[in-house]
């Protein structure tokens, strides 16, 4: 018993190392253009961002939100751009130290990239591309809270 009471010490321990990585992107973070923040949540084994702060939330009237314009798909250009998801379905991978094999929604241009995303001491890289990494664009985040 007291053999086996080191073992089970160290896989609670590297059990909750690992969490506490894959946790590490939870948050809140400004985009590179200073003018959007992101919540970054877990939501079952997934990580997702949503859009909750915007330097100009509201339409040339100054009195309409801002909506999802751009969108290729004509039935979700009324939405609300405040409040969206615009990161979906991210998984960590402990031995990359990355979130892969998530989305990006860039609502400037009304595009889903498939992405990958990974922490650089306190800013986030997030590769969104087309096909394969190699064929894409960094943005780089910093956390805001």
């Amino acid at each position: 018993m007291k053999a086996l009471l080191p073992a089970i010490i160290f896989t609670f321990t590297i059990h909750t190392t690992a969490k506490a990585q894959a946790d590490a992107a939870n948050g809140v973070w400004l985009n590179e253009e200073k003018d959007a923040k992101v919540q970054i949540y877990k939501n079952g084994d997934k990580y997702f961002g949503k859009l909750i702060w915007m330097a100009h939330p509201l339409e040339a009237d100054g009195k309409t939100p801002r909506r999802d314009a751009k969108n290729s798909n004509s039935s979700l250009r009324a939405r609300p751009l405040q409040g969206l998801v615009i990161l979906t379905g991210f998984e960590y991978d402990a031995d990359d130290q990355e979130w892969e094999d998530g989305k990006i929604y860039d609502p400037k241009s009304g595009k889903t990239y498939s992405s990958k995303m990974k922490i650089k001491g306190n800013t986030l890289d997030i590769r969104g591309y087309v096909g394969a990494p190699l064929f894409g664009r960094t943005t780089i985040w910093t956390r805001a809270e």
